[in-house]
This record gives structure tokens, sequence and C-alpha cells, in this order.
């Protein structure tokens, strides 16, 4: 096998260099080559001339659709494979050494049968492909909470959105031969252009594998992607490496890899607040991280969408960054409407994925205007109009675009020590019995409320819980090791942390009235409720002793100049004594699930709750 090795590079790189001078990284690379059997290796700078070309590449095969630069300059149009549209969870596998470890909400499977199977299925994967070693940092360069990584892959599609999703390049190399520790991550698409007989097949504008894996090995961190081109599945460095990795890194180093916003919020007065914030999928989280305030006086800018690591810091306090330098954001239900920072963010060099085009050449997916257009080309390249039936754009269609070109960003967003985290906020999509704010008495209690998040499948009716689909701490699907010593872990790091630990609270924008209308209205009210949150940090705003938590004080809540009656307030924070019995009983069905790993604690949390329920 001859191969091409070429290193494109910037300022003062040598561009004569083919390889690495870190042993490690050159023998792995050396290895994955002799295994996928690329045609060529280029060696990933970063650069705007390195995406250029790659964009370039990609137009010309048809795998990218340049959108109008009139109203979207240098900005793209992708179309995945309709077999290859979001994570496949079924096919997402922890591959720690003991089973134990995975725990009852992982898929596990023994490692070096994973691996045999592995080598098997990436044996020549690449042939007839460039293979690309794409370097990155996590978080800001050389920041105390950031880590480095490398992406091997075949995609040049991945290729451009990690060159946005990270910081990805030369720099990155130079700190890995200077002795960096790094996360080893390698990706294919699974359709080699060239067989074991040297039969060639022409390039498809998506491909991708039917059989796909995606593979964590937290004890050796590594993780393993086959058959995949999109998102999640394929741009290693998020769920895979930021969560379902670096969850196990921070156990073992005493931090947190948490799925969270971040945001910064800015008082009258002019005191400066920082927020993490956990929400499951449908839950609002992108919402409340551009949030645009309707109470005068409060400002909220954006330092995260997505996931956040925490560490304690020097001074004791809880410490926190976004590890990524882009969004990789849902495209359906985000507009002018529900939330115009996002839509102004995309106003170029955005990527695209599965939403319609506009006979113009720009973009349009449900939910970005009030009215459709009369006529589209959908996501599978179909004509498209208001009476077709379907949706335009596929529900999981994507956009990913550079955090800094977000308008509400925070001036502190890559500050490499990060920012001071005040609260942590947990929120489900409940229907009933959860009420719109709640506030832990105690980081147990806080711990207690995110192990129990959870959002209902069915309606509830007449009082009575419906179906829970629990997602504790929102990282039901992403945490790398077993979830009730994860729990243990979050308890450990605020025993750590003792009086400097953040306070936590729990939201419910999703309370339902007796006509099943939505009672609170969302969105930019929302603040309102942050509010109330900064002002009980403050100790200026009174709260009321519940079984279930502190709620604000009659008049606590600052509801002027918002039509809602008192009796809609009042529903707002109804706590009914037998829902909340039966839902206690539920939890404890859902913390049998783990056994005796559940800590103490959160056992005792929920006696708590129990007793003085009945009380």
């Amino acid at each position: 096998m001859t191969l091409t090795h070429s290193r494109q590079s910037t300022g003062d790189a040598d561009p004569s260099r083919t390889g690495s001078t870190d042993p490690n990284l050159q023998a792995w690379v050396d290895e994955i080559a002799r295994l996928t059997e690329p045609d060529a290796i280029v060696w990933c700078d970063g650069s705007k001339r390195e995406a250029n070309d790659l964009s370039k590449l990609l137009v010309a095969s048809g795998q990218l659709i340049r959108l109008n630069p009139e109203w979207r300059p240098n900005s793209f149009l992708a179309r995945t494979n309709p077999k290859d549209v979001a994570r496949v969870e079924n096919r997402t596998f922890i591959c720690s050494n003991d089973e134990a470890d995975a725990g009852p909400t992982n898929n596990w499977a023994e490692p070096s049968a994973m691996r045999a199977e592995l080598r098997g299925v990436f044996a020549g994967c690449m042939r007839g492909r460039t293979m690309y070693i794409v370097p990155f940092s996590m978080g800001p360069l050389g920041g105390p909470i950031s880590q480095l990584g490398v992406e091997i892959t075949d995609s040049p599609y991945v290729v451009l959105n990690m060159g946005i999703m990270t910081r990805m390049g030369e720099t990155v190399l130079t700190m890995i031969e200077a002795g960096e520790p790094w996360v080893h991550t390698v990706h294919s698409v699974g359709y080699p252009l060239i067989d074991q007989s040297g039969i060639t097949r022409p390039e498809v504008e998506w491909p991708c594998n039917d059989d796909k894996y995606i593979v964590q090995f937290p004890d050796t961190r590594e993780v393993w992607s086959y058959g995949s081109g999109y998102g999640g599945n394929a741009l290693l460095s998020k769920k895979s490496f930021a969560l379902r990795i670096a969850s196990v890194m921070g156990r073992d180093e005493g931090w947190l890899a948490e799925h969270m916003l971040l945001i910064k919020l800015i008082s009258p007065e002019g005191g400066v607040f920082h927020m993490a914030a956990a929400f499951p999928s449908a839950c609002g989280k992108t919402n409340l991280s551009m949030l645009r305030p309707t109470i005068p006086g409060w400002k909220v800018e954006t330092i995260g969408d997505d996931i956040a690591w925490l560490r304690q810091g020097e001074d004791g306090r809880l410490w926190a960054i976004n590890p990524e330098a882009g969004f990789f954001g849902v495209a359906p239900g985000t507009g002018e409407t529900t939330n115009p920072t996002a839509v102004s963010t995309m106003w170029g060099n955005t990527i695209f994925t599965n939403v319609a085009l506009r006979d113009d050449g720009d973009v349009w997916w449900e939910g970005l205007t009030d009215k459709a257009p009369d006529h589209l080309i959908d996501w599978q390249g179909k004509d498209w109009t208001p009476d077709s039936g379907r949706t335009a754009a596929h529900p999981n269609s994507r956009f990913t675009v550079a955090a800094a070109q977000c308008p509400s960003i925070a001036d502190d967003w890559e500050a490499a020590g990060g920012v001071p985290i005040d609260a942590i906020v947990f929120g489900g999509r409940r229907a009933t019995n959860v009420p719109l704010v709640a506030q832990a008495r105690s980081w147990k209690h806080g711990v207690f409320m995110g192990a129990t998040i959870s959002s209902e499948k069915t309606a509830a009716a007449d009082g009575i819980v419906g179906e829970l689909r629990r997602d504790p701490f929102a990282m039901l699907p992403f945490c790398g090791y077993n979830m009730a010593d994860y729990w243990g872990h979050w308890l450990k790091v605020g025993k750590e942390l003792g009086t400097n630990a953040p306070a936590i609270f729990q939201v419910n924008w999703f309370r339902k009235g007796p006509d099943g209308a939505f009672i609170w209205p969302g969105f930019g009210e929302n603040s309102r409720v942050l509010e109330w949150m900064i002002r009980r940090i403050q100790g200026t705003a009174d709260a009321i002793d519940t079984p279930i938590g502190l709620l604000p004080a009659e008049d606590g809540l600052n509801l002027d100049g918002l039509d809602l009656s008192k009796e809609a307030v009042d529903q707002l924070f109804a706590i009914d004594q037998n829902s909340w019995l039966a839902e206690c009983d539920l939890t404890e069905e859902y913390f049998d699930k783990f056994g005796d790993k559940v800590p103490p604690a959160l056992r005792a949390e929920l006696a708590s709750v129990r007793y003085h329920l009945k009380d």
C-alpha cells in the first residue's frame, strides 16, 4: 500500500512535515492507516484555506450545496441518507472492563470482543478515500479545564464541522508533541470506494453504512465510530468525548462533564452571575441559553448551549467552561419568535444539514417563519408545497455555526479558567406535579432533584401521574459509567465544595391547566424565574418550605405586566399530596433498578419527601 502523506500548514509551521514528532501519535496514525487502507493521509491545520478547499471539494462532488451568498454567505446545505439522520442509541456501546461499571442505562459490550468486531468492519474501510487527522482542543487552548483529542476520519464533512465545533489545528499538534495528554477517536463512514479485489464504485451523495457502531472505551479513553456520517455519531468531540469519555475522566479526576448550557446574567444593579442548566431534549435548552429577558434591566448572555465542564477552582468555588467552539443546534422550532438570537447567529458561515432549500437558494425549516414558502425542495431533494402532507425539513435537521457569531455571546465565554457558577438548574417537561420553580434545601436535595428529572410520555389525567421517561441530569444517553455511581460522584463533589457549592433549582416551564393548555407563557418570560433565583442567592427573595423544596413566597415572583390570574399562579405551584406520593413510589422503583449502588443519601431524600408529604 502506498500512501501520500501531506500536512497543510499556516504561520511558522513546517510545510514539509509529513507526520508527527510524537511517537505515540505517529504510531497510532500508522496503525489505523494499515487497518483502513486509505489512498492518502492529510494532517489538518484548521485554516480557512483548508476549509475553503474542503468546501469546494464537497460542492464539486455533490455532497454539499452552496447556498445563495447574497442571503447566506459562505454557507452550505448537506442532505444525509434517510437511514442516517440521528444518534443511534441502540448501536452505542460503553466497553468498560467491568460490566457493572456501565450500569443498567448503557449498552455494554466486552472490550476485547468488541475490538475484534471493530477491526473486522474497519479493515479496508477507507480504500479509495483520504484519511484526515484532526487534532482538536475541547475548551480554550491550554486552559486548566480543557482537554485535547485527535479524530481520524474519512469524511471531509466531519472535518468542516469539527473546524467549527472545536479549536482545531496545528497548535493542538504542537501541544501534543510537547507532551500534553490526548484522547484517541477514530471514525469512518464505512463506505470504501474500492473493494478487496480492486473494483471501484462511484461516490454517493451521503456515504454511510447500514451497520453502525458508536463505541466508547472509557478505561483507555478511546472512541471508535463506524457507519454514520451524522452529527453526534461522527463528530466525536461532542457527545462521545465531551460527555461519555469526559464523564469518566471527571469521575477519576474529581470534576464534572455535564449536558448543560451556560449563561451569564446581569442584574439591573450591575451584578454578574453565572448559571449552568441541564434539560432533556425538547425542554427549551437552546432557547434559555439565548434568552432575551422581558423584564426591564436584566440581560442574559450566552456562554454555551449544550455541554459544560465544571471543576473546583483554587478559591474553592465551582468553575465551568463550554468545551465547544460552536453550536450544533436543532433547526425546526428555531425561529424569529422562539429564538431570534439563534436565527441572527446563522447569518452566514453555517453548515445546514437536512433542512429545506428555498427557490432563491436560501434555507427554510418548520418554525423559522410563521408562513411556509409556496414551494421548496425538501430535505430529501423532492419538490414540496404546504399541501405535501409531510415536513419540508427533517425533525432532527441541524445547523453548525461558530459560537463567536452569536449576538448574545458573553465576553468571558472563552475565559481559560472558566466562569464561577452561582446556580445549577434542572428541568424536565412535566404537565403535572412539578412546580414552575423550586429551590433545593441542600446540595444533597439538589442531587436528588437532578437524579429524578423526568418527562411524561403520556398525558396525566385526573391528577394521576403518567408514565415517566427518566433522564437523570439530562445525561441518560451520555453518562459513560454507572448512573448510580455518577450520582455518588455528584455528592462527593458537593462535599468538597462545602459552603462554596452553588445553589440548585428545579424548573418546569410546561405545566398545563385543566384545559390542557400551558399555564406559563415561557420563552422570554422565563427571565422572571431566573430573577427569583438570583434574588434567592442574594438573600433578598423570600421562600416557603414545602415537602418538595423551597417555593417562591406569595408575591415573591415578579409577575408585573403579565396577564396571569391568581388561579393560574396557584396551579403553577400546586402540590397534590396523592400525586406526589405516587411519584415517590415510581422513584423508588426507578432507584431499585440500580440496586445497592444508589447512594444512601438519595434514598434518605426520598424518605424525607414522603415523610413531609404525609405530615
